[in-house]
C-alpha cells in the first residue's frame, strides 16, 4: 500500500475528527466546509483501501455460500444533488466491464410520502454527477458505509 496515500487518509480522518470536537454541537452538511473535507476524506478512504474492501466483501460472501464468479471491483458512491462521494459500493459483473465503472450513482426518493425511501444504485463510467453513461450489465454487490 502507498505510505503517502496512508498518510493522507490519516491526516484527514484526523482533522476531521478535530472538527466534529469542536462543532460537536452542531451537525455537517454536506454543503458545509466540513462537509466537503470528510467526503473528500471518505474520497481517499475508499481509493486507499478499495482492494481490501473488495477482497473483505469476496471473503465473506464465500463464507456464507453465496459469492459470485463475475469479477468484482469497490467504487465510490455519488449522491447526485451535491456530486460529492458519499461512501463505497462493490459491483459485480463481466470483467471488461467491471474495468468501465468508476462509481454509482446514488438517488435518493421518497415513496408514498416519507413511508418508503428509495435508493436506486446505478454503475456509471466517471467519478462525476455529469456527462456519464450507465454501464450496463453491471450490477451492485454490497454497499460500504465510512463511519465518522
Amino acid at each position: 500500500m502507498n505510505f503517502k496515500k496512508i498518510l493522507i487518509a490519516s491526516i484527514l480522518v484526523l482533522s476531521l475528527t478535530c472538527t466534529a470536537a469542536i462543532n460537536s454541537t452542531q451537525a455537517f452538511s454536506l454543503g458545509s466546509l466540513g462537509g466537503i473535507i470528510k467526503a473528500g476524506g471518505i474520497a481517499v478512504l475508499v481509493d486507499t483501501f478499495s482492494g481490501q474492501l473488495n477482497s473483505f466483501i469476496n471473503t465473506l460472501t464465500a463464507k456464507n455460500g453465496v459469492s459470485s464468479d463475475y469479477a468484482t471491483k469497490v467504487v465510490p458512491v455519488i449522491t447526485v444533488g451535491n456530486g460529492t462521494y458519499a461512501g463505497a459500493a462493490q459491483v459485480t459483473g463481466p470483467q471488461d466491464l467491471v474495468d468501465q465503472t468508476k462509481a454509482v450513482l446514488q438517488l435518493e426518493g421518497d415513496f408514498s410520502g416519507d413511508r418508503f425511501r428509495v435508493k436506486a444504485l446505478i454503475p456509471i463510467n466517471t467519478k462525476t454527477a455529469t456527462n456519464f453513461s450507465r454501464v450496463q450489465g453491471v450490477g451492485v454487490s454490497a454497499q460500504i458505509d465510512v463511519k465518522i
